[in-house]
């Protein structure tokens, strides 16, 4: 049984299990099992928290050291640069604007993580002025101390010096480049290692969520998973088309005939290193990129540009405030926006790898890294959609960039 098939058996298991000791309050079985499923998911958070600083750290430095083979300081950096800032701007936007449009979560008040939420707690009121020295104050600070405070954003912020400082020092510093790419796979060996244990998590997760609320926040979270898919399809077949013919001069239809082969594998494996492959062959023979734009956007657009999951995490972060019955102000929407961005570029392109990068932006606006245990029953899910979209992205601006830098 893969891992896939485990983790959904897992979510259907937790909530069945939920829904018994929710059926029989307080008796003394309910209250060990409350207690044992919250020693495992503490666990599996604990090894989340535990790799998300390193992971995030290793996966930005890499990715942007990387950017020097082939001239990325070019014309055809900027434009990929540019056009995947435009996408993921308008994804997040866009998911955004509908979590407030259709309320998802809002109705209902859960308890269960007020006490991590004590603990997290961060101004809502700042102006935009106190807002910029507050970012200043607390991101630029010495590394070391970042990571000991598990602060995210100054961590991202040192790895994306780090990173430019390696482009720009070239061959000297490829021993550096190398011992970091090294140092990122590890990190990945080690969320393979934790994902294998993802299972019994989510059980316990899931188990102590519905046993211990109302169980209408199902209902809620069927509304959210219905307005996420709904918003994430409509920002692959309106928007980045309407990008497509706009600044890369060509047919949807064409696209879509020409990259199908790359999305339905998308969909199926829910990874965008996995697909990368494809996505180039179809891109160079189906979509009449060059090679080497194509050997150049493709891989990037694997490790920086993913649309899908900018837009599920922003949206996802609202969904959560709601459910706790907090309104989160527009400084701390901004604050997810950035930190969606941020995450989205720190996301290897692996199953549920927003899972890791997702408490990343919670914890940005206040809001404790337990509450995943929300969105676990249909993460999974959501995850074939997003990568298709984060697949069809990066396909789409190697086309715009390829129309717009010289043979």
């Amino acid at each position: 049984m893969n891992l896939n098939t485990q983790i959904l058996l897992a979510a259907v298991l937790g909530v069945a299990f939920g829904f018994l000791l929710n059926a029989y309050p307080q008796t003394i079985f309910v209250d060990y099992s409350l207690y044992g499923l919250g020693i495992l998911s503490s666990i599996f958070i604990g090894l989340l928290k535990m790799l998300l600083i390193p992971l995030i750290f290793s996966s930005i430095v890499v990715g942007v050291s990387n950017l020097q083979a082939g001239g990325q300081f070019g014309r055809v950096w900027k434009i990929t640069a540019l056009s995947s800032i435009t996408t993921t701007t308008l994804a997040l936007i866009l998911g955004i604007s509908c979590a407030h449009l259709f309320d998802v979560g809002k109705g209902i008040d859960i308890q269960i993580f007020q006490a991590e939420m004590q603990s997290h707690q961060t101004p809502d009121t700042l102006t935009p002025s106190s807002f910029l020295t507050n970012f200043v104050q607390n991101t630029l600070i010495n590394p070391f101390k970042a990571f000991s405070e598990g602060n995210v954003l100054a961590v991202v912020v040192f790895a994306l010096f780090l990173g430019v400082a390696l482009v720009k020092g070239g061959e000297r510093f490829t021993l550096v480049r190398n011992s970091f790419q090294q140092f990122f796979e590890m990190m990945m060996m080690l969320v393979g290692w934790v994902m294998k244990l993802a299972p019994i998590g989510i059980f316990a997760l899931l188990a102590k969520l519905i046993a211990s609320e109302d169980l209408s926040v199902l209902s809620r979270l069927v509304e959210f998973a219905a307005v996420v898919t709904g918003t994430t399809i409509f920002h692959g077949l309106v928007v980045l088309p309407l990008l497509l013919w706009i600044f890369g001069r060509m047919d949807p239809i064409t696209f879509f005939k020409g990259a199908r082969a790359a999305l339905v594998t998308a969909f199926a494996t829910s990874s965008s290193s996995a697909t990368m492959p494809l996505s180039l062959k179809c891109a160079q023979e189906n979509l009449g990129v060059r090679p080497q734009t194509a050997g150049f956007v493709i891989p990037l657009g694997t490790q920086l540009n993913m649309d899908g999951t900018a837009l599920y995490e922003a949206a996802a972060a609202l969904f959560i405030a709601n459910l706790m019955g907090l309104d989160l102000s527009i400084t701390q929407q901004i604050i997810v926006c950035l930190v969606a961005i941020v995450a989205s570029l720190g996301a290897p392109g692996i199953p549920s790898a927003g899972m890791v990068t997702m408490i990343m932006v919670l914890q940005s606006v206040g809001l404790p890294a337990e509450a995943i245990a929300i969105l676990l029953p249909i993460d999974r899910l959501l995850d074939t959609v997003r990568t298709v979209v984060n697949v069809q992205g990066d396909m789409m601006i190697s086309v715009v960039v390829d129309r717009h830098t010289p043979e």
